[in-house]
């Protein structure tokens, strides 16, 4: 009985694509009468490619709060050019332990030493070597929506 009511279901699903006329179900040219919507692309067809405009990175700037408990720390500088490859980590420059007081840097934090399984180790985890998985630099960047966000209670 289950694999009947899959095939309805496929159907039900196919024949509402047909009717609503999907993208992929309808090979028509557009007509003069096409709707123009304005996105976050401006615009631009999806078929087209957009040049990305990248928002400024701040220098050298104090850290900033964070929002939420969880959040990693935004990067207080700019890493425009920083290598992170599975050989070399220029983070590391500056933020490993041995490094960090010399350069006036944030210590990487001891979580960052842990495996999945809680087992510590004599260098960072391979699941946290790759910094900017979490930690962005701060920018000058507007939303681009609005929104109604406000902080965690307790960080306000």
């Amino acid at each position: 009985m289950k694999p009947a009511r899959h095939l309805l279901q496929g159907l039900l699903v196919a024949a509402s694509l047909l009717l609503t006329g999907a993208p992929h179900a309808q090979q028509t040219a557009p007509s003069a009468n096409t709707v123009k919507m304005d996105s976050l692309r401006g615009g631009v067809e999806l078929s087209k490619e957009v040049p990305v405009t990248g928002a400024r990175q701040q220098r050298d700037t104090g850290v900033k709060d964070r929002d939420f408990v969880q959040q990693p720390p935004l990067v207080p500088h700019t890493i425009e050019g920083y290598q992170i490859t599975k050989n070399f980590n220029k983070c590391m420059d500056c933020h490993a332990w041995q490094r960090a007081k010399e350069a006036g840097a944030t210590k990487v934090s001891v979580t960052h030493f842990r495996t999945r399984e809680g087992q510590e180790l004599d260098n960072i985890s391979p699941r946290r070597y790759f910094c900017t998985q979490c930690h962005v630099p701060q920018t000058d960047a507007k939303p681009l929506v609005d929104n109604t966000f406000q902080r965690a209670r307790g960080l306000r």
